[in-house]
């Protein structure tokens, strides 16, 4: 089966956000990745409610908000009313993970929790049942155009393996550096979604390169 594509709109020209947006509409990606930053879990600041809520005024595809902030049981419902059908929290900024998941859950979407490149991923053994993406990072959060981090491949092998133990349905997504050279070998390793920004926002023709995605 083929791999989710989710590209980055924190690639996109912000200047052009409607036009790269409907792009992406009529492009082969899956979803829409929209990354979330608040310059206090990561250095950097992104955009936040009302950019989301703009996004998803054109978007034809489900929104996967990715919450690079702390304190994210504080916007779950804000970014679920402006368009989130995913939202996926850090595991290093929710102390009360599972409570959080349930508050997503019931809000009616899709669960997914984000781990840092040093976290372990043994340590969502006990609530991954409760998890439908785990988003791991193969970059270093909250910046762009970072070399992709090859110890990747060993954690999706052992995220792959908790899940199957576990009997969960769990999805696993890489977001950072992802590219036509490790997309095939990050599938291998039991990769269900891979998240593209710069890769395809800055590609000469993204429509062609959302597609070669797919097609690995």
């Amino acid at each position: 089966m083929a791999a989710i594509v989710a590209p980055s709109v924190l690639a996109a020209d912000f200047a052009n956000l409607q036009r790269d947006v409907e792009m992406l509409n009529q492009s082969e990606a899956d979803w829409i990745h929209v990354d979330i930053m608040d310059g206090r879990f990561v250095p950097n600041i992104s955009f936040g409610i009302p950019v989301c809520e703009a996004i998803f005024k054109h978007a034809q595809k489900p929104l996967d908000v990715h919450l690079m902030i702390e304190q994210p049981e504080n916007y779950l419902e804000a970014f679920k009313n402006a368009g989130a059908a995913h939202i996926t929290v850090h595991y290093e900024a929710c102390p009360h993970l599972h409570r959080i998941l349930q508050q997503i859950k019931e809000l009616g979407c899709k669960t997914g929790v984000a781990l840092n490149p040093h976290t372990n991923a043994q340590l969502l053994e006990d609530v991954i049942l409760d998890v439908d993406i785990v988003l791991v990072m193969s970059v270093k959060p909250g910046c762009g155009e970072q070399r992709f981090i090859e110890n990747t491949y060993r954690k999706v092998k052992i995220l792959k393996e908790l899940i199957n133990d576990a009997g969960a349905h769990t999805q696993i997504e890489i977001d950072g550096g992802v590219n036509l050279h490790n997309a095939q070998s990050l599938t291998e390793a039991g990769a269900d979604i891979l998240v593209a920004g710069s890769f395809v926002f800055k590609s000469n023709d993204p429509l062609s390169t959302i597609k070669d995605l797919k097609n690995v």
